[in-house]
């Protein structure tokens, strides 16, 4: 893979990070379309990583939040990951919350967002998976629309499931993101359970309706207490669910007070997140088990971090915010040291 991403970091975190981000993406387009910034790693020694009755080539993915429309699979999918999850995608299209609303802390390879959900629509990012000429394992992360009531919630997401459930190799249900509104009391103990069980219910039916089993995951947040947490992994198994992802950003500034934008409101990702989400992954794992598999996402910026989260009890791997402040080469790096770990045992 031509590495071109230390000369142009410089020139991108001069400029507004939404405007770069479109940017970046137009360069990978161009790239993936030439063959600039295509890695297809060497998998042949190493047995696929089966989790949920699907194969993952490797343990690396791409984290939802990227591509959100899905208007980049085909570039993603070039840079080597072994599997992507696009989205987050609502019902309606949204415009999200005002701008400025992306922040980078560059002294602590970190990010505050509140998107707050910003897309075009469930029936546009369908359209963009049908264009798309990536066959490997796609994920495909739903929310709920940020006028609809809490209450109504569920009616969000079973019609996010309903319109992706044919083009997704797994859906995750978002219920984690601090930037809609009361949207993490979904996480809560008297309202999981509700919402599982619909959820569950129209899988079944979808399932008969298509001929095919899909995998319904759901990320979780990071600040939650490890009573809370061993609630939502048993809620998970009682349901029947197939996966959880942990973790979505934090509410917290452990590690960036005092940092310019750190009083900004939203998320919190990168690397002060590492060792909290690595913490609920493990604290999950005690409670769940091999019973429920577990998607690790939150700080990972190299390898090290990427060995942690699996060691903690997960069995895949996301990345986001490392690939703003590594870029495409992360990939590399990462899938060669899981690799070449997997190929010496």
């Amino acid at each position: 893979m031509l590495n071109l991403y230390p000369l142009i970091r410089p020139l991108l975190f001069r400029i507004d990070p939404e405007t770069a981000h479109h940017l970046t993406f137009s360069v990978l387009d161009i790239g993936a379309k030439l063959g600039v910034t295509s890695y297809q790693p060497d998998t042949s020694a190493c047995a696929p990583v089966n989790v949920m009755g699907l194969n993952f080539p490797t343990p690396l993915g791409l984290a939802a939040g990227l591509d959100k429309n899905g208007d980049h699979i085909d570039a993603l999918a070039a840079l080597g990951f072994g599997f992507l999850e696009i989205g987050t995608v609502t019902p309606r299209p949204q415009p999200g919350n005002p701008r400025p609303r992306l922040f980078r802390l560059p002294e602590a390879r970190a990010i505050i967002n509140r998107m707050g959900f910003n897309n075009g629509g469930v029936v546009n990012l369908v359209s963009n998976v049908r264009a798309a000429k990536f066959n490997g394992v796609l994920g495909i992360n739903i929310g709920k629309n940020f006028d609809t009531p809490i209450e109504r919630a569920a009616d969000d997401y079973l019609i996010g499931l309903r319109e992706v459930y044919e083009h997704a190799s797994y859906v995750t249900v978002n219920i984690s993101s601090p930037n809609t509104a009361n949207l993490r009391e979904l996480q809560q103990a008297d309202q999981i359970g509700g919402l599982l069980e619909k959820l569950k219910q129209a899988q079944q039916e979808l399932t008969g309706e298509h001929g095919r089993y899909v995998p319904v995951v759901v990320k979780i947040a990071p600040d939650m207490s490890e009573s809370e947490i061993e609630a939502v992994g048993q809620a998970l198994l009682a349901y029947g669910m197939d996966g959880v992802i942990a973790t979505n950003t934090t509410l917290s500034r452990s590690g960036v007070e005092g940092l310019a934008h750190s009083d900004e409101a939203g998320g919190l990702s990168g690397a002060p997140l590492t060792h909290k989400s690595t913490a609920v992954v493990q604290q999950l794992y005690a409670c769940v088990g091999d019973k429920l598999p577990i998607i690790a996402a939150g700080g990972i910026m190299g390898l090290a971090d990427a060995q942690a989260k699996l060691a903690a009890g997960a069995k895949l791997i996301q990345i986001y915010s490392g690939l703003v402040y590594q870029g495409p080469k992360l990939v590399e790096e990462i899938t060669e040291g899981l690799l070449g770990n997997a190929s010496e045992q």
